[in-house]
C-alpha cells in the first residue's frame, strides 16, 4: 500500500451479509450489496430504523462479525487480507456501555493500549484522559464513574491507538445535555485535526447537525448516500406562517393558485416546493389581497422529514453518490 492516505477512509463494495438458520428460525439477509465510500476526514452519519442492519456493518469493520461476501476496506486495507492493518486503522465505541468495573480509567486505557501494541513510553493516557474530561477521575474504579462519564470512557479506550477512523456506535444514548455537548466538542476537534468519523444516532438533530455526509439504510439496502447539502434539497417542502393583522374566515380568493390553509383566525400556513416558488411570490400576493403581515415563520425540511419519506416508502430508492 501506498504511503499517500487513502480517498476514502472507508470503503465497502457489494457487501452483504446471511445470518445463518438456526434454533427454527429462517436464515436472515443483514446486508445486501451494500457499497459505499466514506471520505478520508469527513462527518460520516450512517442511519436506518432498528434493525437495518447499522450494527452489522459495523460489527463487520470492526471484525466482530465475519461478512458473507463482497469486500470493505478500511484507510486502505482490506479487513480480510489485511485483518491487522485494519483493526488498527479503527477505533469502535459501542453502544453498550462495556467497562471493566474493577479497572480505573488509567488502568483501563493502558490496557486497551497494550492490546493494540502501543510501548509504555508512546501511550498517550493523561492525554486522552484530559481530553475527554476525566483527568480527576483517573484512579478511581470505573464502577463509581456515572453514565456519562463511562461514556466518554469507552471514546477514549478507542483512540488510546490513534486511529485515522473512529467508529460512535450511538454514543449519546442515555447521555445527559450538558455531557453530550462536552462529547461532541471533543469529537468535532478530532474530526477538525483529520480523525474520519462515522457516526450511527437515532437522535437525527444530531446527525443534522454533525455530518457532512449521510448514508441511510432499511432493510439491509443503502437507499441514500449523498452530501447532507444534497440529501436535504430532496424532500423539496417548506413551510412559511404568516400572522396577520385581523381575523380571517376563509382564505381569501386570490391567494387560490397556492397551497394554503388557515391555521387559526389569523394565520395562514403556505407548503410549497422552494424549486418551483419563492417566498416573494407568496409574500406579493399576500400583499396584493390587502392582507397586512405582523409575523412571519418559515420553516425548511428537517433531516428527520427526509428520513421518514425514504424509510416508508413502498419501494425503497436507489442510492446516490
Amino acid at each position: 500500500m501506498s504511503n499517500e492516505p487513502p480517498e476514502n477512509a472507508v470503503e465497502t463494495t457489494n457487501l452483504c451479509k446471511t445470518y445463518k438458520a438456526s434454533g427454527g428460525q429462517s436464515s436472515k439477509l443483514a446486508l445486501d450489496n451494500i457499497s459505499l465510500k466514506i471520505p478520508r476526514g469527513s462527518f460520516f452519519g450512517l442511519l436506518g430504523p432498528n434493525g437495518a442492519g447499522k450494527s452489522t456493518l459495523i460489527n463487520i469493520l470492526a471484525g466482530l462479525v465475519t461478512l458473507s461476501s463482497g469486500s470493505a476496506r478500511i484507510w486502505g486495507y482490506d479487513i480480510q487480507a489485511d485483518m491487522r492493518a485494519a483493526r488498527r486503522s479503527i477505533g469502535v465505541v459501542p453502544q453498550e456501555l462495556n467497562i471493566d468495573p474493577f479497572f480505573t480509567p488509567r488502568e483501563a486505557l493502558d490496557l486497551q493500549a497494550g492490546l493494540y501494541g502501543v510501548p509504555k513510553a508512546a501511550r498517550p493516557t493523561m492525554e486522552i484522559l484530559e481530553a475527554v474530561g476525566l483527568t480527576d477521575k483517573a484512579d478511581i474504579y470505573s464502577r463509581r464513574l456515572s453514565g456519562g462519564m463511562r461514556r466518554r470512557l469507552l471514546v477514549a479506550k478507542a483512540m488510546v491507538h490513534r486511529p485515522p477512523v473512529l467508529v460512535l456506535d450511538e454514543p449519546t444514548a442515555g447521555v445527559d445535555v450538558d455531557l453530550r455537548r462536552q462529547l461532541w466538542t471533543y469529537v468535532r476537534e478530532l474530526n477538525a485535526n483529520g480523525t474520519t468519523v462515522l457516526l450511527t444516532t437515532h437522535y437525527l438533530e444530531e446527525a443534522q447537525e454533525l455530518c457532512d455526509q449521510i448514508a441511510i439504510i432499511n432493510h439491509g439496502k443503502l437507499i441514500a448516500c449523498e452530501p447532507k447539502s444534497s440529501l436535504m434539497r430532496r424532500l423539496d417542502a417548506k413551510e412559511i406562517t404568516l400572522t396577520l393583522d385581523r381575523d380571517l374566515t376563509a382564505v381569501p380568493q386570490q391567494l387560490g393558485n397556492f397551497r394554503v390553509e388557515l391555521d387559526g383566525p389569523r394565520q395562514l400556513r403556505f407548503s410549497y416546493p422552494p424549486s418551483k416558488t419563492n417566498s416573494g411570490e407568496i409574500l406579493a400576493a399576500v400583499q396584493a389581497a390587502g392582507l397586512t403581515i405582523t409575523e412571519l415563520d418559515t420553516r425548511e425540511a428537517e433531516l428527520e422529514d427526509i428520513f421518514i419519506s425514504l424509510t416508508s416508502a413502498p419501494n425503497d430508492s436507489a442510492a446516490t453518490g
